[in-house]
C-alpha cells in the first residue's frame, strides 16, 4: 500500500536528518568505499552475486573520477575514454586489464545478466566488436566515460544489448 502525503509529512517532522558541521560531507567515492567495505565485513555475498574483489575496489576508484573529462585514448589519472577508465580503475584496484574494450571483453570471464554484481564490466557491442565499456555499479547503473564532450559519470544502462564480464 503506497504511503500517503500525510504519512511522508509526518515522517519529515518526526525524523530529522543529523546536522553536520559545514564541510564535513563525505565524498561520494569515500561513502561508496565505506559501504563496500562494510558489506565485506558483514559476510560474503552469495557466489552467484559475488564480483571479484578487484571489481568492488574498481567501482570506488571509478566513482572517485566522477567529473573527469573524456579524452580519446586517455587512461587517467585526469582524463579518460571508456576503456581507459576501466583500465585505470582496475589497475588501481590491483588487476591489470588490456587497453581496449574488445581486448577487455576477451580477457574477462563472461557471465549472464542475472549473475552480474557491482564491479563487473558492462560491454556494449558495436557490430562484431565491443564499442563501449563501463563498470557495473549496481541498480542497473554503470560508471563510464561516455564520449567526447562529456565527463565520467554514473548512468543507467540504456540498452538491453549488453554483455557482462568479470575480471577475476
Amino acid at each position: 500500500m503506497p504511503a500517503s502525503r500525510t504519512d511522508s509529512r509526518s515522517f519529515r517532522t518526526t525524523h530529522r536528518p543529523v546536522s553536520r558541521p559545514p564541510g564535513s560531507r563525505l565524498p561520494r567515492a569515500l561513502l561508496l568505499l565505506l559501504l563496500l567495505t562494510g558489506a565485506s565485513v558483514a559476510g560474503p555475498a552469495a557466489p552467484a552475486e559475488a564480483a571479484s574483489s578487484y571489481g568492488a575496489r574498481a567501482v570506488a576508484v571509478a566513482a572517485s573520477k566522477e567529473g573527469a573529462p573524456y579524452a580519446h585514448g586517455a587512461s587517467g589519472p585526469a582524463r579518460f575514454d571508456c576503456s581507459g577508465l576501466t583500465l585505470y580503475s582496475f589497475r588501481q584496484a590491483g588487476r591489470d586489464l588490456p587497453r581496449t574494450a574488445e581486448q577487455q571483453y576477451e580477457d574477462t570471464d563472461h557471465i549472464p545478466r542475472d549473475k552480474r554484481a557491482p564491479g563487473d564490466l558492462v560491454f556494449f557491442p558495436d557490430g562484431s566488436t565491443m564499442g563501449h565499456v563501463g563498470i557495473y555499479a549496481g541498480d542497473d547503473k554503470i560508471w563510464h566515460a561516455p564520449r567526447p564532450g562529456t565527463r565520467v559519470r554514473l548512468e543507467r544502462i540504456w540498452s538491453g544489448n549488453v554483455r557482462y564480464g568479470r575480471a577475476s
